[in-house]
């Protein structure tokens, strides 16, 4: 009888393998979960210090985000946009930071896009409205069939003031898409001077209107705000 009980219970060192086993497994969670926020994994986009200011410039203005611009989202984290390359109306290549100085409109439309063709003359009147040192409508367009059909687009619909921009691989749109700022078509995104995201919308806005106008206006540089 003593020694059945004997046998039955736990040697002590089996007892003691026990708490150092789920020790080890809970010190491993904590150093892999580690690992992967230092990679990134737990945190959101990008942490650029010189993006700070954008955020700034967004919680200055978010009260004007109203009305016809309702639907925009203010920046909350500093993200600087990724240079995206595209073309000008030459075919010569154009980067995002061949635009630094500069608050811009970053805009991307396709003539399949419905939306994107009803919302160019509101752009087309911004860009009359506010084009200038401080500030610039950067409107690309990613057809990748017939790269005639959005010129002719532009030009049948009389939208001369918009600079003519456009990338027919997409990869704008898929840069974009890689950071989470482009759901769908039209995408807009509101950059500062110093190529950090302000605001990000997804579909179309009334660019032509007071609200939008009252918001480009606080969000440029301080020399244009009384534009």
């Amino acid at each position: 009888m003593t020694n059945d009980m004997h046998d039955q219970t736990p040697a002590p060192s089996a007892t003691r393998r026990i708490p150092l086993v789920i020790a080890t497994v809970v010190i491993g969670g904590a150093v892999g979960f580690a690992a992967l926020y230092g990679l990134g994994l737990g945190r959101g986009p990008s942490g650029d210090p010189a993006c700070r200011a954008a955020v700034d410039t967004a919680k200055r203005i978010a009260p004007l985000i109203h009305g016809e611009v309702a639907a925009l989202t203010a920046a909350t984290a500093p993200l600087r946009l990724p240079d995206l390359a595209f073309e000008d109306a030459d075919g010569k290549p154009k980067k995002l930071s061949d635009f630094r100085g500069k608050t811009l409109l970053v805009n991307l439309w396709a003539t399949w896009c419905v939306p994107c063709r009803k919302e160019m003359p509101a752009l087309e009147e911004l860009q009359t409205k506010m084009a200038g040192p401080n500030f610039e409508v950067v409107a690309i367009n990613i057809d990748t069939r017939d790269p005639e059909k959005p010129k002719n687009f532009l030009k049948e619909a009389n939208l001369t003031r918009l600079g003519y921009f456009n990338d027919q691989k997409a990869k704008v749109f898929q840069d974009l898409k890689g950071i989470g700022r482009a759901l769908g078509m039209p995408t807009s995104v509101l950059v500062d001077p110093q190529g950090c995201e302000i605001a990000t919308i997804a579909g179309p806005a009334e660019w032509a209107s007071e609200d939008a106008l009252k918001l480009i206006r606080a969000a440029v540089k301080p020399v244009a705000a009384s534009f």
